[in-house]
């Protein structure tokens, strides 16, 4: 008798990990509101730490960011076309 209730006892922790498991990966709805306020409420010190840390070992990835935010914003190379601009200006006066 001690047997059959050694092997329930492991049966339903095996299928009560599986549940938990599929209930934890299963993804959560947000709006696009919800994620950005818990995006900016999620930064700590560790992870503002890490971030400097990563920008200081590659500065390439740091440079990529900013470009990226620049040409979503639409500023990317701004200054450099108005003085192209400018300068042909000049030259066909």
């Amino acid at each position: 008798m001690g047997d059959w209730i050694g092997i329930g006892f492991f049966v339903l922790l095996i299928v009560g990990a599986i549940v938990g498991l599929k209930a934890l990966s299963r993804p959560q709805k947000r709006t696009a509101e919800e994620f950005e306020r818990n995006a900016s409420e999620g930064t700590t010190m560790i992870g503002a730490s890490m971030n400097a840390l990563q920008e200081l070992m590659d500065p390439q990835a740091a440079k990529s960011k900013e470009v990226i935010t620049q040409m979503k914003e639409g500023r990317y190379q701004k200054k450099k076309r108005e003085g192209k601009a400018n300068g042909t200006e000049d030259e066909d006066e």
